[in-house]
């Protein structure tokens, strides 16, 4: 179900939004409200993809689970084990659907024998929602959460339909207090209105016209140089507005319930550098990737040679989080290449660079 669709703009919003502001508040808590999101959240989810709705249970259910145990052995040895099983056992159903197929059939090539490959369909949104768990399981290990005790709280929190497909990746300490403290006021609801109306403009009138250019351009069997242009530029907007426009409406559905979503994108094409085009863009996984892998790696405080390595590591699992294939792989090689010359060799020539031939370098 898609956010620009009749069916979600006409029907499944505002039967929500009807039904989450008649239920009563509670002087303590949002019970209720929270069971009201979290159904809608499990119909919105089942809407695209039924039979994936019991992996997406198990998963809230294992996480939950993991998290008491982790804060119930906490200062014994057991605690890091328990930790790490968490982890892989939370990896588990998105390795599966995401990239068996991929692995079974390089395997084949390399093997010189053709494996049986399986048809998987990838669940929606599992990169994402798997990404939500895994960030509650690390910063509860880390000790900078507290254990959610509730599993109706903590559903409501993986499975937040505004969020689920698309983004932005929303860690539990961002809305940890939003979750049973909320309080929907007049003017949240129409700020988040107004967010979500902005992001669906975007996505009809900008992103959807560029896809029609797009997909024009790409039947073309004789491309002109100007052609060619015109369908990289447009599929650069098609792209950008597409995204983008998901996280307004993403960020104005979650205001509208109270709920205080994390920017996920910056005017990422006034960038001057691509170091400054990736804090920009998707800024949610860029943070996540720097938090829990990069800086895990020990990130920029060690050596320059780590430094590349770990950079390299980083930007590989980016390009292999988007997709099962060696293109994304070297996508994220060829922005950790990027990153890495900008870092040790380019900075300093682009600081005194005039703004507009940055700017279009970084665009270039």
């Amino acid at each position: 179900m898609l956010f620009s669709s009749l069916t979600f703009l006409y029907v499944f919003l505002p039967v929500t939004l009807l039904v989450y502001f008649l239920v009563p508040q509670r002087r303590f808590g949002l019970g209720p409200r929270n069971w009201v999101l979290l159904i809608a959240s499990l119909i919105f989810y089942a809407w695209g993809g039924p039979g994936y709705l019991a992996i997406m249970v198990a998963q809230i259910t294992l996480a939950w689970g993991f998290g008491l145990a982790i804060e119930r052995w906490r200062s014994t040895r057991a605690a890091k084990p328990i930790f790490i099983v968490s982890i892989c056992l939370s990896l588990v159903a998105l390795l599966f659907y995401k990239y068996t197929g991929f692995f079974l059939a390089n395997l084949g090539s390399l093997l010189g024998v053709p494996l049986p490959l399986l048809r998987l369909v990838l669940p929606l949104g599992i990169s994402f929602y798997t990404f939500q768990i895994l960030s509650y399981l690390i910063d509860l290990y880390r000790g900078t959460i507290p254990v959610q005790r509730n599993i109706g709280t903590f559903a409501t929190y993986v499975a937040l339909f505004p969020q689920l497909i698309a983004g932005p990746i929303v860690r539990y300490a961002e809305i940890r207090v939003a979750l049973t403290e909320r309080v929907s006021t007049l003017d949240d609801f129409a700020a988040g209105a107004r967010r979500f109306s902005v992001g669906l403009a975007k996505k009809i009138l900008i992103a959807n016209t560029m896809g029609g250019l797009v997909e024009l351009l790409r039947t073309d069997q004789h491309p002109s140089t100007l052609s060619a242009w015109l369908y990289l530029i447009a599929f650069a907007l098609q792209i950008y507005f597409d995204f983008s426009a998901y996280s307004d409406m993403a960020v104005g559905l979650g205001r509208m319930f109270g709920l205080k979503f994390p920017e996920n994108f910056n005017y990422p094409y006034i960038s001057r550098s691509i170091t400054e085009f990736w804090r920009r863009w998707h800024m949610t996984l860029s943070a996540w990737f720097r938090d829990y892998v990069y800086f895990s790696l020990g990130g920029s405080r060690v050596r320059t040679f780590r430094v590349i390595i770990n950079l390299l590591i980083v930007w590989c699992l980016t390009g292999f989080w988007h997709g099962a294939a060696w293109n994304f792989l070297f996508w994220g090689g060829y922005y950790a290449v990027l990153l890495i010359v900008e870092k040790y060799l380019l900075k300093p020539v682009l600081e005194k660079l005039p703004r507009w031939l940055t700017h279009v370098y970084a665009l270039f």
